[in-house]
């Protein structure tokens, strides 16, 4: 289980958690990091001063390395990549943007900088900005999404960049690890199965409704607007496709997620909240603590490998 992502980021397994906006807090990014893989702080729209108390929170139940995710479009994302720095974080993902106006500031304090891309040609430019690695992220994934599969993306940013790449979208078990590497991946970033670990802090409904979906709950509002997010479909999801079918304005369809994933991950509420997550759900059924978790992906990645060996011996 040893890459040239573990070798770049200091940690045992290449297994990296995503910066999920309301679920990947310090409780969760720490049990990654002390379980072997990289945590992540997702900042979303958060501000820099709850970021910067999530660092303090992690530093003092961790010494594995951990990052921040920051959304580039956050209002406060200039402050936010300046606490990165001051706190001595050194691995930062981006998303929502170009994080180049911020590559010297980061280089010049030793951090690794991992954008999410969707595209080839978005890797490339990642590339030419400095990037350490980049994710290429499949539309299986939860959350905002891009347009091309992980098994079609994956392979072509690898061929197309000398960085190396970590794989993401609808990889929620061993299979799915070993397909990422032989995709030609050095690593893999896994969200939706960890919403549901027991060190996360999301609200049980959010919980139970990942762990009781099926391969067909899973859906894609917003394509429209040009904004695709990818959701477990409920009254929200119902709604919002009918009135984009309609010819819904965009002002419309904006009012019908506002605050959305909030209301489902804090409150609850996943009948009319945003319950993002991958395609990949319908195969989550179990509830592990991180540890266990990861244990259980390099134990039966390592036994999946060996055994294609053979088969191929």
């Amino acid at each position: 289980m040893k890459t040239e992502i573990t070798t770049l980021l200091g940690i045992q397994y290449p297994i990296i958690q995503g910066g999920m906006a309301w679920v990947a807090d310090y409780h969760l990014a720490v049990a990654v990091s002390n379980a072997g893989g990289l945590g992540i702080i997702g900042a979303g729209g958060a501000p820099a001063s709850w970021v910067r108390e999530q660092i303090i929170e992690a530093k003092k139940l961790t010494d594995k390395p951990f990052g921040v995710n920051i959304m580039l479009m956050n209002p406060e994302a200039d402050e936010i990549a300046k606490v990165v720095v001051e706190e001595g974080v050194k691995v930062v993902t981006t998303g929502a943007g170009n994080p180049g106006k911020y590559m010297e500031m980061w280089k010049a304090a030793d951090v690794k900088v991992i954008p999410v891309v969707a595209s080839v040609a978005l890797a490339k430019m990642m590339e030419r900005a400095g990037a350490s690695a980049v994710v290429a992220e499949g539309c299986e994934s939860g959350g905002h999404i891009g347009e091309t599969t992980t098994m079609a993306l994956v392979p072509q940013v690898v061929d197309a960049v000398h960085i190396p790449v970590i794989a993401a979208g609808g990889i929620a078990d061993a299979r799915g690890i070993c397909a990422a590497f032989m995709l030609g991946a050095k690593a893999v970033q896994m969200g939706t199965v960890f919403v549901v670990t027991k060190e996360s802090q999301v609200h049980e409904n959010y919980k139970k409704k990942v762990l009781k979906a099926s391969d067909i709950d899973s859906r894609v509002t917003g394509r429209s607007t040009g904004h695709p997010v990818r959701t477990l479909r409920n009254k929200n999801t119902n709604e919002y496709l009918r009135l984009e079918k309609e010819g819904a304005s965009f002002e419309e369809l904006e009012k019908l997620t506002l605050g959305g994933l909030r209301r489902a991950v804090v409150e609850g509420d996943v009948d009319t909240g945003s319950v993002m997550a991958g395609q990949i759900a319908g195969l989550i059924k179990e509830e592990y603590s991180c540890e266990e978790m990861i244990q259980k992906f390099v134990k039966e990645t390592t036994e999946l490998m060996d055994a294609g060996r053979s088969y191929i011996e």
